[in-house]
């Protein structure tokens, strides 16, 4: 008994500190998508704790990391930017900061349904094809955004000569990709516990302190020094005026929204599942996550669901029990109090470093990849076909229609096309072939 109870106790001190060393990885994130959303990096630290919070007590994945995701924050920025610039006339009185709100409310509503409705088995429904190029797609908005910021095309630029920008921007890209393997050199778990995204924005902001750049830095939009001021900005979060009309305006982006959650944490989930043997309850997996958007939305955060990185993090670490997810919330929601001050040295531009690699992250090379030696064995007249024409098609043209049109019209159209091509219009050696990743 006494045995039983000293091991119980030491698998709990393990996955606290699995826990914390995963905090450092989404307190990170968080900020950098806060930024890429539009709500700040306040609002995506704080949301990353939250999210992690909840769907890691009550998700039915056990071993999870739910946080502010790059498609969630793709979109949040689109609603943000139609909020401040497009609402019409007739609802004028709707403030900008209510109408996000209202749109993460409804999100929130949906998910719920959703997993009540028990929809969470038609994730099998979507091609590894589809999902590949709408991964792709994700990046390549990703992208767009980060070199129109630092450029000023179409919006101010970040504060600071453009030139000195690029260059911060470029030294944190590098340093984010060089750090992670130099540490893993000296030892696996100090690479662990300090991501490299974390370190390149250590060094390039001590960097530009010291050499006292002519640059932007970051500005925390909101501070909150006692549980008064967070009950006023609570309160301050919560939409004055629904009606049926705001409701209207606001459900095709909840719409999105809610798909794209639906995708990225189911897909991930699976991705967890072959990792550690288990299955996830998917249908409580999504209520879960709604009851985490709904929170977000009174907190006036920004959106997430569940996310790779974090996730795999925690399970490569060892991690047990849903506590570990459950403290790497509260270990975010700690850090961002306790480090507010230092961040103001850190430069605007570090973080589209940052995000950038977020992109090259989330771009899917490895079809691309298949699809080259395929070239290569039809060229030599080999006859195994990797990935051919006919697949390629359905990827690029996902990534194109999520990049330049819309992001949900994307998956919906080629997961249609491709079920229909399938059994409408070619038959046996002819049918397109889904992508199995490796």
């Amino acid at each position: 008994m006494h045995r039983c109870a000293k091991l119980r106790a030491s698998e709990v001190i393990l996955n606290i500190l699995i826990g914390l060393a995963v905090s450092v990885v989404m307190l990170n994130l968080g900020a950098a998508l806060g930024i890429l959303s539009g709500r700040g990096a306040f609002a995506g630290m704080m949301s990353a704790g939250l999210i992690a919070l909840v769907t890691s007590a009550f998700g039915g994945t056990r071993i999870q990391g739910s946080g502010a995701t790059a498609p969630m924050s793709t979109v949040t920025a689109v609603v943000v930017a139609y909020a401040a610039e497009s609402l019409p006339a007739s609802v004028a009185g709707v403030d900008a900061n209510h109408f996000v709100n209202i749109v993460l409310l409804l999100t929130a509503v949906l998910l719920v349904v959703a997993g009540l409705l028990r929809l969470g088995r038609f994730i099998s429904c979507v091609p590894n094809l589809v999902i590949s190029g709408f991964m792709c797609g994700i990046a390549m908005i990703i992208w767009t955004l980060q070199f129109k910021l630092l450029l000023g095309v179409g919006r101010e630029p970040i504060g600071g000569p453009v030139l000195v920008n690029l260059a911060i921007a470029a030294a944190t890209l590098g340093l984010a990709f060089v750090v992670p393997p130099l540490l893993k050199s000296v030892s696996v778990r100090l690479a662990a516990m300090l991501p490299g995204t974390l370190v390149a924005v250590i060094l390039v902001s001590v960097l530009a302190g010291g050499l006292d750049l002519p640059v932007a830095f970051l500005a925390l939009e909101t501070r909150i020094g006692s549980f008064d001021d967070f009950a006023v900005y609570i309160r301050q979060q919560i939409p004055d005026r629904i009606g049926a009309e705001v409701v209207l305006l606001a459900l095709p982006f909840a719409l999105k929204l809610a798909a794209l959650c639906y995708v990225d944490t189911l897909l991930t989930s699976l991705i967890v599942d072959k990792m550690r043997g288990t299955r996830s309850r998917q249908n409580r997996e999504l209520m879960a996550q709604g009851a985490a958007a709904g929170i977000v939305a009174l907190a006036g955060g920004v959106p997430g669901a569940q996310s790779t990185v974090p996730s795999v993090l925690l399970v490569k670490e060892g991690a047990t029990l849903r506590l570990a997810g459950i403290c790497a919330g509260l270990f975010v929601l700690v850090e961002m109090m306790l480090f507010a001050d230092w961040m103001a040295y850190i430069p605007q531009a570090a973080f589209a470093g940052i995000l950038i690699k977020v992109g090259y992250d989330v771009f899917d090379i490895k079809p691309l990849w298949a699809y080259a030696r395929t070239l290569r064995r039809t060229a030599r007249r080999l006859p195994t076909r990797v990935l051919g024409h006919k697949e390629m098609t359905i990827l690029s043209g996902t990534a194109l229609v999520t990049a330049f049109v819309d992001l949900i019209a994307a998956v919906g159209l080629f997961t249609v096309g491709f079920h229909l091509a399938n059994r409408l219009l070619l038959r046996g050696r002819q049918s397109i072939r889904d992508y199995v990743p490796a």
